[in-house]
């Protein structure tokens, strides 16, 4: 995706608003009454919230930290995504639990917090007969920026996301993928620490997903702006995502780096130049679950990693078996998935 405008930073695609302070780490002040504390390197923390609209219950009990970078919030549609993030703004409040963001307590510095905050929405609700520079102009003075630079960063946001030779149309006569990148622009425009991204990728063909989802990793690394992607796409999140929230059934399944996550789910595998079935009969008669696939040989899903790499060296030495490579198992972002909300 080219950038044919910049501000004058020395970056050709980097905004000369983007101040290099928004890279380093939020720390938080902690305003848990519970016994469970916050990380001090979190962006976002979560503590036993419970929320519900009317007899329907969405959260009973989620906790979770979100790490700095880009973060993947993952759940089936209905799983209350939505609704954490009006949470997270300081929209509606949880029943109980509390709730951290950016170090402050959205139930009592939601205003003062939100203008550190961006936010595209996932439905579509734009003005027709606005301009997008327009739009992002308003968006930007709404979050206290001073009318000169509001309209310089809204013009630089929309050379940053690819519409800046379209900034002057109206946004009704954009077409979906245009309007996706509209409401990047206007979330990016006043300078924000972290930016809450409801399915951005919603009614994009292939080639414009590609693209939104390029953009959004390069905010999330080279601007240093952390992110927070609601999604129920697995693929889309595992190729951009640093760290992931699993919902699922108004809790926290999972949640953490996305690589610490995967390593070891799947147990330990061992690549040999021989031997493969001696050591797979070993393990076997220790009760082990094994597979074999070639010169491979896998065991274990649910034992600690380091039990697996115990019994798996054993069975190894007592067969003489010449080893090539040993490993843990790294499942994909679907794998584990399925395993926290179906498989329990």
């Amino acid at each position: 995706m080219g950038v044919g405008r910049a501000g004058s930073g020395s970056d050709p695609g980097k905004p000369s608003w983007v101040s290099q302070d928004w890279s380093g780490t939020v720390v938080l002040v902690n305003t848990a009454t519970t016994e469970r504390t916050s990380s001090p390197s979190a962006v976002i923390s979560a503590v036993a919230v419970s929320k519900s609209w009317g007899s329907h219950q969405v959260f009973s009990d989620v906790t979770a930290d979100v790490l700095p970078g880009v973060t993947g919030l993952l759940g089936s549609n209905g799983a209350g995504k939505t609704t954490l993030l009006g949470m997270l703004l300081a929209l509606h409040a949880p029943d109980s639990g509390t709730l951290s963001v950016l170090g402050a307590d959205p139930a009592t510095a939601g205003p003062e917090l939100r203008m550190h905050i961006g936010y595209a929405p996932e439905h579509h609700n734009l003005p027709n007969d606005v301009a997008a520079q327009d739009l992002v102009r308003h968006i930007a003075l709404v979050h206290g920026l001073p009318k000169r630079e509001a309209t310089t960063r809204s013009s630089d946001a929309l050379w940053l996301v690819g519409l800046g030779e379209e900034r002057a149309r109206p946004v009704g006569t954009m077409s979906t993928g245009q309007r996706q990148r509209v409401k990047l622009a206007q979330a990016i425009a006043h300078g924000p620490k972290l930016i809450l991204l409801d399915e951005p990728t919603d009614g994009l063909d292939p080639v414009q997903r590609d693209d939104m989802l390029a953009l959004i990793r390069r905010i999330g690394t080279d601007f240093g702006i952390h992110v927070l992607l609601s999604s129920h796409l697995l693929e889309e999140v595992e190729r951009i995502a640093d760290n992931v929230v699993i919902l699922s059934n108004g809790t926290v399944r999972a949640s953490g780096r996305i690589d610490d996550l995967r390593t070891g789910q799947g147990g330990m595998t061992a690549i040999l130049d021989s031997g493969v079935e001696l050591v797979a009969a070993s393990l076997q008669r220790s009760g082990y679950e094994v597979a074999v696939e070639r010169n491979k040989v896998s065991v274990g899903t649910t034992e600690p990693l380091e039990q697996l790499a115990d019994a798996l060296r054993d069975a190894i030495a007592e067969n003489g078996a010449p080893l090539r490579r040993m490993e843990p198992v790294k499942q994909t972002l679907e794998d584990l998935f399925l395993d926290e909300v179906y498989g329990s």
